[in-house]
């Protein structure tokens, strides 16, 4: 039973961490270069949300949405 844990803490420590492990060396390298995945996350989120807010508006200009204040039950 002691070998199985030893090889989950095995596959998660040396193998599934590895990428983390060299992303922690290389900031002290470049703090640039280690955010480099999070600046293309926020990338793009911050287009997804200008795509979803210029959907938004054009579904307004539209007359498309339905706000009615009665579609659901628990409203009236």
């Amino acid at each position: 039973m002691k070998s199985f844990f030893e090889g989950i803490e095995y596959l998660f420590v040396e193998i599934l961490f590895a990428p983390l492990d060299w992303l922690r060396r290389l900031e002290l390298e470049s703090w640039w270069a280690a955010n480099t995945l999070n600046w293309i996350f926020m990338i793009i989120c911050a287009v997804a949300t200008v795509y979803w807010i210029k959907q938004l508006r054009l579904h307004k200009e539209n007359n498309d949405e339905y706000q009615d204040t009665t579609a659901h039950s628990f409203l009236k």
